[in-house]
């Protein structure tokens, strides 16, 4: 048997442990692979950063732990900009199902960057009624949040001084799953009051939400993994996202590179079995 034949019967478990190994080492040891910051995702961050210090901020963070891969670096990066840009945030959730992840980020990032709730920042937590909420925001923000998460009530709150309604509010962006999600934030929100959009989403729902980044009606958008990734370097911070665009990066190119070492085989092992044959003929 040819080397080119063994290596077609190569037991696929070392072809899986191959992958494997090309996953998990960027993961460990990310090396922040060459990434091209597009337009939408420099929209959100040329924003954020022309706000002056003390400007209100709002950020929903409308996912659940099923799209925390994809949509918890892209928070992690806006709350870091934000808090390092001393904003007044106000960060909430439209989806019950994400209320607990949403908690867990907003503490983390505002713990790691020292700041204070109540002071800050604050988090509204989920109130049901879906889009009714951001009506009703619109109209009342202490109306349709008398409390925050933490059950402490809303007026008084010093980070919330000046802010009656969403009329109030310099710049939001929704990270949105699904729907209630940017959509909804432009519809029953920036259309009625009159406030600045931004968006972020997964990868596979970025194409749908492309009109209403070209017509204007959100200022940016930041897309999957890969927009996560980019937003990390436009901060300077690398995180989750830089280091899973690596180990993406090396997957695909070990995939290729075993692609085309096996076509090569292939055609060489077929090759030799034709010259043996022609010898066999030739000696008959």
């Amino acid at each position: 048997m040819t080397f080119a034949e063994r290596m077609l019967k190569i037991d696929r478990r070392i072809i899986f442990l191959v992958i494997g190994i090309c996953t998990l080492l960027p993961l460990l040891y990310p090396v922040g692979l060459p990434i091209r910051i597009s337009q939408e995702v420099r929209g959100v961050y040329d924003h954020i950063e022309s706000l002056p210090e003390g400007s209100v901020f709002l950020l929903s963070l409308d996912f659940d732990p099923a799209s925390k891969p994809e949509l918890q670096p892209q928070s992690i990066s806006l709350l870091r900009h934000a808090f390092r840009k001393n904003l007044r945030v106000i960060a909430m959730t439209l989806w019950v199902s994400g209320t607990g992840l949403a908690d867990q980020i907003v503490t983390q990032v505002a713990r790691e960057m020292g700041k204070e709730s109540g002071k800050d920042y604050v988090f509204l937590g989920w109130s049901p009624g879906g889009t009714a909420v951001i009506i009703n925001m619109g109209q009342d923000l202490y109306g349709a949040f008398p409390a925050d998460y933490n059950g402490k009530p809303t007026k008084g709150l010093p980070v919330l001084q000046g802010v009656a309604n969403l009329r109030d509010v310099n710049y939001a962006v929704s990270l949105g799953a699904g729907n209630p999600g940017v959509e909804a934030w432009y519809v029953f929100g920036k259309d009625k009051y009159k406030f600045e959009l931004g968006g972020g989403c997964t990868g596979v729902m970025a194409p749908g939400l492309y009109p209403l980044l070209r017509s204007g009606q959100i200022n940016g958008l930041i897309g999957g993994l890969r927009g996560a990734a980019e937003y990390e370097i436009l901060i300077d911070q690398k995180g989750k996202a830089i280091a899973g665009m690596d180990a993406q990066s090396a997957t695909h190119l070990a995939i290729i590179v075993l692609v085309i070492m096996c076509n090569l085989f292939y055609f060489s092992s077929r090759k030799l079995r034709g010259l043996g044959a022609g010898q066999g003929q030739g000696l008959g």
